[in-house]
């Protein structure tokens, strides 16, 4: 059984590209959220076993998304997929509870690795 997958990114282009890589894998898409606060709002209908997570967007960044995430779920497993690749905002990102953080434009494998990698 294929891991459940909600993917938030505010460009509808990156959701469609993690979307077809994640399915090529044999991942389930679960849902798709636009910015952080629509990620939170998702988070605990479609009960995800992993989030992907960028930084910069409308509403609520990823870093406030992720958590709040950790505060509804501890165990919540979230890999940051952002341009933003500043070490700052790696080191909040991580410190926040995400579980990786990979710097776009990324390629296909170094996703299913991020996946794989934290129990995906």
């Amino acid at each position: 059984m294929g891991k459940r997958i909600l993917i938030t990114d505010d460009t509808a282009f990156m959701r469609m590209t993690l979307r077809n890589v994640l399915e090529k894998n044999g991942y389930e898409v679960v849902g798709e959220a636009e910015d952080g606060l629509q990620a939170v709002e998702m988070y605990s209908s479609v009960n995800p076993d992993l989030v992907t997570m960028d930084i910069t967007m409308p509403k609520m960044d990823g870093i406030e998304a992720i958590k709040r995430i950790m505060q509804k779920d501890p165990d919540a497993k979230i890999i940051v997929v952002s341009a933003m690749g500043q070490k700052a905002l790696v080191i909040e990102a991580l410190n926040s509870g995400a579980k990786d953080f990979i710097v776009k434009p990324f390629q296909p494998d170094r996703i299913v690795e991020a996946l794989q990698k934290v129990g995906g």
